[in-house]
């Protein structure tokens, strides 16, 4: 497979400083060497350019940053746009802010193709604010609320080309969610799989159950993964650290699923802020994942025919 790696140094839509280092973590980390051994073409085309769009405005007067994430979110729809055409696009962030402009050029190139685009949002935030809902003005919980269509954005972020529908939408690992965006999601049409449900179900039927449903509608599969998706005692290096998240073994099953599928087309790897990592823990465990999800095995395990 031939792979695109973006790095993408925002961190605007956090209000926190330290995910701008991300990418070079990911570098550090050796996610390039990682993907390369097992047989992928990787092309690492270095960090984007912050863009800003000064026009950018709305009525909430506690929005951080509107411009600076507004003008990232254009930038990264063109961006993703043209490097889904001949690649698999992964996008190294840098805060979660940067999926709003992600997807939005992924599912502009699936209408184009005549696909639907679905997403699996692997996180411990539904990130279903609107810029009118927010109460914190941190952008980076707004991106699915954006690329889904709905309203409370007024002209402030891009025009969105293609919405992703919101039934197409997978989430996994939720656990805080504040009452604004709860109410928002049960009327969306959002599937929530939560920790309660991870906890009495597993994560395996849940996620095939999902893919199913990706398979049979032809789809483009766009994962978002963001470090708070996994529990912070194997992954310290966030700013929203949330207890109960994903152990490392789940966090790997779904991967290896996920690449089981052969239907995941574009990444991101969000939220890593090395600031707060411990001897770069959390970079290699974000490395290892992007790895399972693109092959990686501890022992391939044969497919036997019993007839």
């Amino acid at each position: 497979m031939d792979i695109t790696l973006i790095g993408v140094p925002v961190q605007e839509g956090s209000g926190r400083a330290g995910c701008d280092m991300g990418p070079s973590a990911f570098r550090a980390a050796g996610l390039t060497s990682a993907l390369a051994e097992l047989g992928h073409k990787v092309c690492d085309i270095g960090n984007l350019p912050p863009r800003r769009l000064e026009d950018a405005r709305h009525t909430n007067p506690v929005l951080k940053n509107l411009p600076e994430v507004a003008g990232w979110i254009e930038q990264l729809a063109d961006v993703a746009y043209r490097e889904s055409s001949q690649s698999m696009p992964i996008f190294l962030g840098g805060d979660h802010c940067l999926s709003a402009g992600t997807v939005a050029g992924i599912a502009r190139r699936a209408r184009e193709n005549g696909r639907p685009l679905f997403v699996i949002w692997l996180d411990a935030h539904t990130d279903f604010h609107t810029l009118a809902s927010t109460e914190s003005g941190n952008l980076h919980g707004t991106p699915v609320a954006y690329f889904t269509g709905q309203d409370g954005f007024g002209t402030a972020f891009p025009p969105l080309v293609a919405p992703v529908a919101p039934e197409n939408v997978f989430m996994m690992g939720i656990r805080s969610v504040d009452a604004a965006e709860r109410k928002a999601i049960v009327s969306s049409g959002v599937d929530v799989c939560d920790m309660r449900r991870i906890d009495e179900e597993g994560v395996v039927a849940p996620l095939k159950q999902f893919l199913s449903r990706v398979q049979a509608a032809d789809g483009l599969l766009h994962v978002s993964l963001d470090v708070d998706f996994l529990d912070p005692s194997i992954a310290p290096a966030v700013g929203t650290t949330v207890p109960g998240g994903a152990t490392f073994r789940e966090a790997h099953l779904i991967m290896e699923l996920l690449h089981d599928s052969e239907l995941v087309s574009s990444l991101d790897l969000v939220e890593l802020n090395p600031f707060l990592d411990e001897r770069g823990r959390t970079a290699y465990l974000m490395t290892d994942l992007a790895a399972s999800l693109l092959g990686k095995r501890v022992i391939d395990r044969p497919t036997r025919s019993f007839s």
